[in-house]
């Protein structure tokens, strides 16, 4: 994967215009996280909202990918938000097996939570069967107590020859000053970013644009 056709995703959006900034600098994928009781976490009718102010304001003709995340949901209310809000795709970030995902009505990408101590091999029997029944992967660090966007990174070498793989994302402590080198190491198909694009808790449109040019000039 060159770093010009890298894919970008930048999470856990809460206004039209953070939104909107991600995609006017290049976003590929604009995450929306509906998960409850996270700090991020939006309502349906204020992602519902958010959405369509974000699509009436956007300056440029990229569109990027809108995804909703969940987390152990009643399947019919993650289907009714998807719907609701207009979500392209889905992330699930929870315990959600094959019955489950079957129940869900747009792509997925499951979130696949690497453990310390994690190599290639061990990772590679998680994520193997999930690309082989066409679902995208976001790998991030596992945290016990923290369900994603802890702005902490997993050890990068056990996502060797892992990551690069189409339709995987990298996540977990990425930030304008580290993207690069995740990259180089790496080559991976994404690239997934929440915390690392905030100031005290709030998107901010100069580190969205600072990692979507860091990350393009890897």
């Amino acid at each position: 994967m060159t770093s010009e056709n890298i894919r970008i995703k930048i999470c856990g959006l809460r206004s039209a215009s953070a939104s909107i900034a991600a995609s006017d600098a290049g976003a590929n994928y604009l995450g929306f996280n509906f998960i409850e009781g996270v700090r991020r976490q939006i309502q349906p009718e204020d992602g519902k909202q958010i959405i369509t102010d974000y699509r009436s304001g956007k300056k440029t003709f990229n569109r990027p990918e809108l995804v909703g995340l969940f987390l152990n949901q009643d399947p019919t209310f993650v289907n009714e938000t998807a719907r609701y809000t207009r979500l392209d795709s889905l992330q699930l970030c929870g315990d959600e097996d094959a019955d489950y995902i079957s129940k869900i009505e747009l792509p997925v990408f499951k979130m696949v939570r690497v453990k310390e101590g994690s190599t290639p091999s061990t990772l590679n029997d998680l994520v193997g069967p999930l690309l082989e029944a066409r679902h995208g992967i976001v790998l991030d660090r596992y945290d016990k107590k923290i369900l994603g966007g802890s702005g902490i990174s997993f050890d990068w070498t056990a996502a060797e020859g892992v990551v690069d793989r189409d339709n995987v994302f990298l996540a977990g402590g990425l930030n304008p000053e580290n993207v690069q080198s995740a990259i180089k190491q790496l080559s991976p198909w994404g690239v997934d970013v929440a915390s690392g694009v905030e100031t005290d808790g709030v998107k901010d449109p100069y580190l969205i644009r600072a990692f979507i040019e860091a990350a393009r000039n890897a």
